[in-house]
């Protein structure tokens, strides 16, 4: 071991030795003397399973031991998206710290409360907690925040590439200012993040006052070999004895998954219960042990649970067909092979999911992806004529090859998480004023978009007579209102994002999980659920139970979730091969025939020679050649002059009925600047858990600052109008 190794304490050595390593990764080793020789800020950036976490917490324990804080509360923070991402770090790190007698608190809804009592009464060691789970601290103990906090020397943030512009995000570093601000000093933060494209706007997001003294260490080289496969399928065979595309797929998938653990990545919950009932029921047919489940956050913890340890047991080949739940970094072992049904709607998400295999030495990393398209007919939209899915899912992996994913997105108002926090903060101090809500959450917090104005607008609409969230006092204090107090006083408040209400699945006794109230379902129906086939028995709608029974028949059920936004990169790249000759080498004979039926058809099309083509007398159809958020501005803007517009990948389907000029003409108007109405009254503007507080006023102001880019559209409309 090198002069690195001797920064640690004794007892951590000593694990390093049991472990029976021969030497530190060099991402440990860079990061171990960062954190020991200095008191920078630091991001650490690595695949899944790169050794983040030890290169993290081994210095870190190490300063601990050897430097014990002086006076009471937990010597350092980890905060983690999941509860399941919790528990398995809470394990790693008990390992390391029992020789040291340091305690380790995992800390979210299933633990016990005895451990959190235990943990209130004498805080020390490290302390595990999600976001949420940390808000409600500051609520519920926002007087003791400065004694439980008061040794607290680092904050580790693990994956910090999903939080960086999301709601959740932007509530964790609020978070961390309230944290710095209680205990009156500045307090090391240390991510953990998969690779990213733009490493830069990380740094901002975890010191803004500071950016370029954060530290980062990202490791270099040691990827596997990569091995991938694009299968192309069609629905509507004209053969009726021939299989489905999902039973084309599920045999596939049987025949090569089998035997080994695997992680099939299915896209919507639904999807995922289809593809696990059909993997179920070809081991049934032939007489073979079950190795296929399926993994989302609709079921029940137990059942994740036994997924996650049966991916684990080496004696046990399994396949998990799940959604992006097993996308962060619980630690299922080693996969043989990544496969994702339909495109992802990130070449970020795709690069993190892949990263769960190869990590064994001399192992390559496999992708299997799926692409499922309509077989075409006289009768075949645009959309499944150009193959908008497949050529999607084409895209994305040309640009994983080129080492490219998607940058976070700029800072945005956050008007909504902004509206949680004020409620938060009022809460944790019993009232507040204005001035000390905008310093804390605007000044020093993450809200530095939101100016004074804005900020105050926040507050009349909080302190509206239908809204009732706040009150204010004659001497100027801001308390919780009746409406706030029960708001704030419910569980499901801890949460930036929307909680949907939603009803246990309850089988002999058993919860198999949850189902969204949105489900229509009534006793005699039959559904499929956690892989398995239900008969619905009865319906309990004041405690939200259904309780079910096996049954040899049934449809997955409806989950939410929404669609993400496509990059301005991707629907380039995607352009690039409707346009091009390219026939990648990972493709097999079906999706390369779809490729030349896409290609044939744009250029029949007339897209090759113009932007905008008119399929009818009074519709058209425009290629934007531009990612989700600009083609969404354009198609609001369209909209506002009264165009029926349906949106796509890179393109818009515009009809322009009897009042309306053609499209052209609108689009040369805007091109020199004229502006259209981007909110009429149909539309709907309530994106986030918080904005139904708000007027339709901030809610324009919100929308503007993260999901529409109305700068962009003169010259948009100019590039389409000119190429045309």
């Amino acid at each position: 071991m090198s002069g690195t190794f001797e920064k640690l304490a004794r007892p951590v050595q000593k694990w390093i030795r049991l472990q029976g390593w021969r030497e530190l990764r060099d991402i440990q080793a860079r990061a171990i003397r960062s954190i020991c020789d200095s008191d920078r800020d630091l991001i650490v950036a690595a695949s899944t399973a790169g050794g983040k976490t030890e290169a993290a917490f081994l210095p870190l324990i190490s300063q601990v031991l050897d430097a014990p804080a002086d006076n009471e509360g937990f010597d350092l923070l980890y905060i983690g998206p999941l509860k399941a991402l919790i528990t398995d770090q809470a394990g790693r790190l008990e390992d390391i710290c029992r020789e040291a007698e340091l305690p380790v608190v995992p800390w979210h809804g299933d633990v016990a409360q005895s451990v959190k009592s235990r943990a209130l009464k004498k805080p020390g060691g490290i302390l595990l907690i999600t976001p949420e789970s940390l808000e409600a601290l500051f609520i519920r103990r926002g007087l003791e925040i400065p004694r439980l906090f008061g040794a607290t020397r680092a904050v580790v943030i693990d994956e910090l590439h999903n939080v960086l512009d999301s709601e959740r995000g932007v509530q964790m570093r609020s978070l961390l200012t309230r944290l710095e601000l209680a205990v009156k000093r500045p307090i090391r933060r240390i991510g953990l993040s998969a690779t990213l494209g733009d490493m830069e706007l990380a740094r901002a997001y975890l010191r803004p006052d500071d950016a370029l003294n954060v530290d980062l260490i990202k490791a270099e080289g040691g990827e596997a070999e990569l091995r991938l496969q694009l299968r192309g399928y069609l629905s509507g065979e004209e053969d009726e004895n021939a299989p489905s595309a999902t039973n084309a797929i599920a045999s596939h998938l049987f025949q090569h998954l089998r035997g080994s653990d695997n992680l099939v990545f299915a896209g919507a919950r639904q999807s995922v219960e289809i593809y696990a009932d059909r993997l179920r029921d070809l081991c049934e047919r032939e007489h073979l042990p079950q190795e296929f489940y399926p993994h989302h956050a609709s079921l029940s913890r137990d059942h994740r649970d036994f997924v996650e340890r049966r991916l684990k047991d080496a004696a046990k080949p399994t396949t998990a067909i799940c959604t992006s739940t097993l996308e962060l970094g619980i630690d299922i072992g080693d996969v043989a092979c990544v496969a994702q049904i339909g495109a992802p709607f990130s070449v970020a998400a795709l690069r993190q999911r892949l990263g769960r295999s190869g990590r064994r030495e001399g192992q390559p990393a496999i992708l299997r992806q799926y692409a499922v398209e309509a077989r075409l007919t006289a009768e075949s939209n645009f959309v499944d004529r150009l193959r908008i899915g497949l050529v999607r899912a084409i895209a994305m992996i040309d640009l994983l090859l080129d080492g490219w994913c998607e940058p976070p997105k700029p800072q945005a108002l956050h008007l909504s998480t902004l509206v949680h926090q004020i409620l938060s903060v009022i809460a944790e101090r019993g009232g507040a004023s204005a001035s000390h809500l905008y310093h804390v959450l605007c000044r020093e917090g993450p809200f530095r978009m939101v100016s004074t104005p804005i900020f105050t607008d926040v507050l009349r609409a909080l302190g509206d007579a239908e809204t009732d969230l706040i009150e204010q006092t004659e001497g100027g204090l801001l308390l919780l209102g009746p409406t706030g107090e029960r708001l704030v006083e419910h569980y499901s408040f801890y949460a930036v994002f929307k909680t949907p209400e939603e009803y246990r699945l309850v089988a002999n006794g058993r919860d198999l999980g949850t189902l969204p109230v949105d489900n229509v379902l009534s006793p005699g129906m039959m559904l499929i659920f956690s892989g398995r086939r239900w008969l619905v028995q009865e319906i309990h709608d004041r405690e939200k139970v259904i309780m079910v029974t096996p049954a040899k028949a049934g449809t997955p059920p409806i989950f939410g979730g929404d669609p993400g936004d496509i990059h301005d990169r991707v629907i380039e790249r995607m352009f690039d091969f409707l346009e091009g000759e390219v026939e990648p080498a990972y493709m097999d004979p079906v999706s390369i025939q779809m490729l030349e039926e896409a290609r044939l058809n744009y250029a029949r099309m007339g897209f090759r020679e113009s932007r905008i083509v008119s399929p009818g007398a009074s519709s058209a159809i425009l290629a934007t050649r531009v990612g989700t958020v600009k083609t969404a501005t354009l198609a609001l803007a369209l909209r506002g002059f009264g165009y029926t517009v349906e949106r796509h990948d890179g393109f818009l389907e515009v009809d322009a009925g009897e009042e309306t000029p053609p499209v052209a003409e609108t689009l040369a108007r805007m091109a020199v600047g004229e502006e259209a109405d981007l909110f009429t009254d149909g539309t709907n503007l309530l994106f986030e858990k918080f904005h139904p507080y708000l007027s339709p006023k901030l809610l324009a102001q919100d929308a503007l600052s993260s999901r529409l880019d109305p700068p962009a559209l003169p010259g948009l409309c100019k590039q389409m109008t000119t190429a045309s």
